[in-house]
């Protein structure tokens, strides 16, 4: 047990009145005897009644030597007569006679008395020393368990002051054990959450129901730079008579446990942090948005910031040798917080910024590696940021730790997945970079996947949009307006076409097509059959024999059909002639009727080959309208067709809009954002006479 001061009763508050009795001396049932000068009883406690067997009747009046065997009667007489001649005591323990004849060792303590009248009495106070020694064992016992005990222990009064603190504990709190006794938790344990720990002592002390294995992380003064955990029980102490004595507390570090455990529940989350990852990122060939579904997966498990820079150069195909040191020309795709902050404000999306050689983004690209600043002060966020107007918005924010992981994709470093924590106490440390660059190394994939698909995109809609008509000159009797729109969910361009041809005698081809497919070759198909279109409607052919003729073109492009529907309209009589390849029919809306689907024969798409086609005629007369378009129009798929053919009616029987307005009314009435398809429209408006 830790040496302290002793508590004594006066320490507490002198208002308090009597204390209770404490139960040692009941438990030792110790007796009190009191001689005369002739060595008679004159005083029989009733302990004394268990400890010798007689009753105070029988006792009284009789001889002390009563109670001794007749070989110590001698050595008794002088003891008795030394303590009452010369007043010193005697103490030791003494074989006795009990009542039922056995004999039994008795611990006595001898002294002299003296009354008020002169008078001169024995006292012997006596306990039995098997009883005696039990005892004196059990609190040798305790003492050595709770000063040897690898576990810290407390002991508090029903004040919650500390009366025992053992070496243990002392060197758990990392304060004197001395430096304890008197005092309440609160004046101790102040690196804790000592509320918590008080308000349960006042929950044992007052209902006795012990709390057992309590968890708390903190520091003491024993270990300041590092946390620890213990398990702590709280049980009260009663006495034997049911006294409430207290309250006591046992502490074991279990730091080991709690770091494993900590390192296990780390490992959980970063496979749930990796496997979100892997559903949520990558879902679109969109460079921004998986940028953006990076960022988003990083906060707020592993960072409170997440930024991720492409180096612009990457993203223009222009980087074609080993990154130089200098400066970096860096595009911010993405940015994302676990709250409101403003360390947002300098990470601003679609920035374009040059950072110098210095900068701690620059040399991650430079160098391909991570870059770790655990404890950031002022000038490392001024080497974080591209100026001095974004570190003090990272330091008003509270940002303290710093960490960047490239993006590599196939052996090409495209830019770095930027971390930073704030109110996250914890510091980036080499988990995190295993973490983060997991992170990283899948998301750069997706994002070189996106950046290359959107070149090619690119390259496409440009040739696409390059194939497509101009707009068309004036033309006799009638009014165009077209649209073309890729499609929404994928950016893909397809062999989606249209064009409006200008013929002799005041003539107009209307010609709308569709290659089956997307991407660069569909395109050049779709380039293809224009051209041939053009040239065969030069011929002024029955729209039947031009449809049989790039039949016979599409046939010979190796896996490539089209659907395409070619009308000539003569402005002389209003009359259409039409021949429709397997395309879906167009729709007519006569001036002050419903719009209505032109029954035609629907014929077989361009490519198939050997079967015939045919024209029909239809009346155009000024101020009707004829909508010519793609399946991406109407088609889903989640819609049967016909029931998305009456939404396209239903959508044109209303007040009519300019052509061109009935073009973009039509895409954004019909399309859907997750359509995967391309859009033609091609709508003509007949006109009087000039």
């Amino acid at each position: 047990m830790s040496a302290h001061e002793p508590f004594h009763e006066g320490e507490r508050d002198r208002r308090a009145g009597p204390l209770p009795p404490g139960g040692l001396l009941d438990l030792l049932s110790v007796a009190a005897v009191v001689l005369d000068l002739r060595g008679r009883i004159v005083f029989w406690s009733p302990q004394a009644d268990q400890v010798f067997g007689y009753t105070a009747e029988e006792a009284l009046g009789q001889y002390a030597v009563m109670l001794v065997h007749d070989e110590h009667k001698d050595m008794v007489i002088k003891l008795f007569a030394e303590v009452m001649s010369t007043g010193a005591s005697w103490a030791g323990a003494f074989p006795i006679r009990h009542k039922d004849g056995t004999t039994r060792l008795v611990e006595f303590r001898n002294m002299r008395l003296l009354d008020d009248l002169g008078d001169v009495y024995a006292l012997g106070i006596a306990a039995d020393q098997t009883t005696l020694q039990q005892v004196e064992t059990d609190l040798a016992l305790s003492q050595r368990l709770v000063s040897q005990a690898p576990i810290g222990i407390a002991l508090l009064d029903p004040d919650l002051r500390y009366l025992l603190v053992n070496p243990a504990l002392e060197r758990i709190n990392g304060i004197p054990a001395a430096d304890h006794i008197g005092r309440h938790p609160h004046d101790i344990l102040t690196f804790l959450d000592v509320e918590t720990i008080e308000s349960a002592l006042r929950q044992v002390l007052l209902t006795g129901t012990p709390l057992i294995d309590q968890y708390t992380v903190g520091r003491t003064p024993a270990d300041p730079d590092h946390d620890h955990a213990w398990s702590v029980s709280f049980y009260r102490i009663e006495s034997a008579d049911g006294r409430v004595m207290g309250v006591a507390n046992s502490v074991v570090d279990v730091s080991e446990r709690h770091r494993a455990a900590t390192e296990a529940d780390r490992a959980r989350r970063r496979l749930v942090v990796i496997a979100d990852a892997s559903a949520r990122v990558g879902t679109t060939l969109e460079v921004e948005r998986t940028a953006q579904e990076l960022v988003e997966v990083a906060v707020p498990d592993l960072a409170d910031v997440a930024a991720v820079d492409v180096l612009d150069d990457v993203l223009a195909f222009r980087r074609s040798t080993p990154h130089q040191p200098g400066p970096e020309l860096f595009r911010a795709l993405a940015v994302a917080a676990a709250y409101p902050t403003g360390a947002t404000t300098a990470l601003k999306v679609g920035d374009l910024a040059a950072y110098g050689a210095d900068r701690l983004v620059t040399r991650c690209v430079h160098t391909g590696q991570p870059v770790v600043v655990a404890h950031a002060d002022g000038r490392d966020l001024e080497r974080i940021t591209r100026d001095a107007e974004a570190a003090a918005a990272l330091a008003q924010a509270g940002v303290h730790s710093y960490l960047a992981v490239p993006l590599i994709a196939r052996n090409e470093v495209l830019g770095a997945l930027d971390l930073l924590r704030a109110r996250n106490p914890s510091p980036f440390d080499e988990d995190d970079v295993l973490l983060a660059g997991e992170l990283a190394a899948r998301a750069a994939v997706a994002i070189d996947n996106a950046r290359w698909h959107q070149s090619v995109r690119n390259t496409a809609e440009t040739l696409q949009r390059s194939l497509l008509p101009s707009d068309p000159p004036p033309l006799a009797g009638l009014n165009v307006a077209s649209l073309y729109q890729p499609a929404q969910a994928t950016h893909e361009v397809g062999g989606d076409w249209y064009d409006v041809i200008p013929l002799d005698g005041g003539k107009t081809a209307l010609v709308v097509g569709d290659v089956m497919g997307n991407g660069i070759d569909a395109a050049a198909t779709m380039g293809r059959l224009r051209t041939a279109t053009c040239a065969f409607a030069d011929l002024d052919l029955a729209p039947d024999e031009v449809l049989q003729h790039l039949d016979k073109i599409t046939h010979g492009l190796e896996h490539y059909i089209a659907t395409c529907i070619y009308i000539v309209y003569d402005p002389r009589d209003h009359r259409c002639r039409i021949a429709n390849a397997g395309h879906l029919p167009p729709v007519l809306a006569p001036a002050g009727q419903r719009p209505r689907l032109l029954d035609l024969p629907t014929g077989a798409p361009l490519g198939v080959g050997g079967v015939p086609f045919h024209t029909t005629a239809f009346d155009l007369n000024p101020g009707d309208r004829l909508v010519l378009y793609t399946d991406g129009l109407v088609e889903t798929r989640h819609h049967p067709i016909d029931e998305r053919l009456n939404t396209l009616l239903h959508t044109l029987d209303g007040p009519r809009r300019p052509l061109n307005d009935t073009c973009q009314w039509l895409l954004h009435a019909q399309r859907h954002p997750d359509d995967h398809d391309d859009v033609a429209i091609l709508i003509a408006q007949a006109t009087p006479a000039r």
